[in-house]
């Protein structure tokens, strides 16, 4: 008898090890950016990350003269037409800026300048190429800003709320952009997060993340670009579901069928 208690005993903690074992290996999965130290000692030289403007870009140029007279050639605006309720006469709104699309060669058509390659260039960097551009055509130096109006991110797979998102700085990490889609959900698997890019020529490039080490961060896929995918992939748990979902359906359906014709052959024979 006493035996078997201890028995029982022994098989009764080996479970609650395993357990315990499966519990802590189940947790180390689950938090993100382990092992900060790593980071926190590693040598940052890095410069702050800045978007570099691509194929089917949309930029707004504004440029700004002391006399703004002189600006007017180079800005060009388009009169949205607004119609009114119960009525026949058509008026216009506050004119927008022009927004210019950059082509697949990386070049905008800007007015008085004609064709200007901007792809591959920051913002800053545009910036100052369109001012160098303008300096025979004005007395003083003008000030040029351009901004992209249709930078957008895309979060998709095991998150709250995936949808695509547009990022009006025109920056945005990996972290911010699993926050904008209500973080991962507890089907997401951490060390599997697939980042899906297409560069300047149109290849596409698929990088797989790991979010639970912290070493992450320092990865040059950890500031996102515009356009950018990102694909939370889905644990063993949730494929497990969703096949006992699916074999569940499936059973249900041909239990039914079975039913019917059973009932139909009794009707038929008796």
């Amino acid at each position: 008898m006493k035996s078997s208690l201890r028995r029982r005993g022994s098989l009764a903690l080996l479970w609650v090890g395993l357990a315990a074992l499966a519990s802590c290996t189940s947790y180390k999965n689950v938090p993100y950016l382990q092992d900060v130290d790593k980071v926190n000692q590693a040598i940052q030289t890095e410069e702050l990350y800045d978007a570099k403007i691509m194929p089917k870009d949309l930029l707004t140029i504004v440029v700004s003269c002391t006399d703004p007279e002189l600006a007017i050639p180079f800005n060009l605006t388009v009169a949205t037409p607004v119609s009114q309720a119960n009525t026949k006469i058509n008026t216009t709104s506050q004119p927008s800026l022009q927004t210019y699309l950059v082509d697949n060669d990386g070049k905008v058509t800007f007015p008085v300048l004609g064709d200007l390659r901007l792809g591959g260039l920051t913002k800053r960097e545009a910036e100052q190429f369109i001012i160098g551009k303008l300096k025979p055509y004005l007395k003083e130096t003008p000030i040029v800003t351009v901004r992209m109006v249709n930078y957008k991110i895309s979060v998709i797979g095991e998150v709250a709320h995936p949808g695509s998102f547009v990022v009006s700085n025109e920056k945005v990490n990996l972290l911010e952009a699993l926050a904008m889609a209500g973080d991962m959900t507890v089907y997401g698997r951490r060390d599997d997060v697939k980042l899906i890019r297409e560069d300047a020529s149109g290849r596409q490039q698929i990088i797989t993340l790991n979010l639970n080490k912290a070493e992450t961060v320092l990865s040059p896929y950890y500031w996102l670009h515009q356009n950018d995918v990102v694909y939370v992939t889905p644990n063993k748990t949730k494929a497990k579901n969703s096949d006992v979902g699916t074999s569940t359906s499936l059973w249900f359906s041909a239990t039914s069928i079975l039913i019917s014709v059973a009932s139909l052959l009794y009707n038929i024979l008796k």
